[in-house]
Formats: structure tokens, C-alpha cells, sequence
């Protein structure tokens, strides 16, 4: 088996995928992350396979490190990670409303719901994303590929066009810290603030 140049070939691919990035589009999500927080709006992320991940990754982050470094509170959560709950809709109703279903207990209008699908085409994240639409939520879809139909029905989207689902997750996991690093230093300047 030759692995020669394996790494290298990896690494040029995820570089040029990075370095054709839309920059305003992922700046503008940012800003509606930033403003949902700081509006004490809940954050809402979703996903399946890696992308489920990517979702707990990313509120994991956020929860924790924004407060610690802003000591405002970072309304944050995940609908991937009470595995009993989702057992329990997709088995009683259908693996394709484990989302949406879980939005009708918690969402409230002005929420930022964050949907993450490489293919963009998964149909729980579609109808999640459908159900947030029609009930006063932001929505933020996180996608690769074509951007399926999470890309159009998404109210904003952060788009890796690349086929190949693994560069895409790795952009997604990038975009999640670049948000931490952002939203981290509004602690910064709340501090120099203070010294002043």
C-alpha cells in the first residue's frame, strides 16, 4: 500500500476549500450568533452522523468558554444528546421528526437555529429547519456539497462547496472555533473596559 503523499494531498484539499470560502457569508453568521447571545436568545444546533458531532462540538465550546471568558451567559443547546429522547420520537412517531418534534417543546420566536448536514438533504434536518422557519426562529444551515436543500430553505447558510464530506466537517469544526475566538474576545474588551 503506498501512503506516500497521503497527508500532503489531504491538506492541500482542506486548504483549498478553506481559501474559497465565502468570508462574508460565514461573518455575517457569526454576527447572527453573536447577536442572538447576546439578546439572551437560545442557540440551537442539530445534525446527524459527524455532523451530530460537530453539533455537540460546537455548543460544548461555546456554552462553556464564552461565559467563562464574557461572563454572560451563553443560552446554548443541542438536540443530539439525550439519546433517550430520540429513540423514544423516532421510534414512536419517525427518525425523521426527532428533530422538529424537539422544537415544538423549547423553540421560542428569535431563537438561532443552527442546522449542520453535509449532504444538506438530511430529512430530519430539513423538516427541523421547515418547522423553525414557519415559527419565528433564525436559521443558520452549516453544508457542503451542492448545499442541498438545507442551502435555499435555510434563512442564512455557511456553504463548503466541495464534494467531500470529510473536508466539509472539518470547515464546519473550524467555523465553530473561529465563532468561540470571536465571541471569547467581547471578554476582552468588557475587561479592558472595566480597567479603565
Amino acid at each position: 500500500m503506498n501512503m506516500h503523499g497521503t497527508s500532503a494531498t489531504y491538506l492541500q484539499k482542506l486548504s483549498s476549500a478553506m481559501a474559497h470560502m465565502n468570508h462574508e457569508d460565514m461573518d455575517k453568521a457569526i454576527a447572527l450568533i453573536a447577536t442572538a447571545w447576546q439578546s439572551g436568545k437560545q442557540i440551537i444546533t442539530l445534525g446527524n452522523g459527524g455532523s451530530s458531532m460537530t453539533a455537540l462540538h460546537l455548543i460544548t465550546d461555546w456554552n462553556k468558554s464564552v461565559y467563562l471568558n464574557t461572563k454572560i451567559p451563553f443560552r446554548g443547546r443541542t438536540l443530539v444528546d439525550n439519546m433517550g429522547l430520540i429513540m423514544a420520537y423516532a421510534n414512536d412517531m419517525s427518525f425523521a421528526d426527532v428533530f422538529a418534534e424537539q422544537l415544538k417543546n423549547i423553540l421560542q420566536p428569535g431563537d438561532l437555529v443552527i442546522a449542520i448536514s453535509g449532504s444538506g438533504n438530511s430529512e430530519n434536518v430539513i423538516r427541523a429547519v421547515d418547522y423553525a422557519n414557519k415559527n419565528g426562529a433564525i436559521t443558520l444551515g452549516l453544508c457542503g456539497f451542492s448545499g442541498g436543500k438545507l442551502k435555499n430553505l435555510a434563512q442564512h447558510a455557511v456553504w463548503v462547496n466541495v464534494n467531500d464530506m470529510q473536508i466539509t466537517e472539518d470547515i464546519h469544526a473550524v467555523f465553530g472555533h473561529i465563532v468561540m475566538q470571536k465571541l471569547c474576545s467581547y471578554g476582552e474588551v468588557t475587561n479592558t473596559a472595566k480597567a479603565a
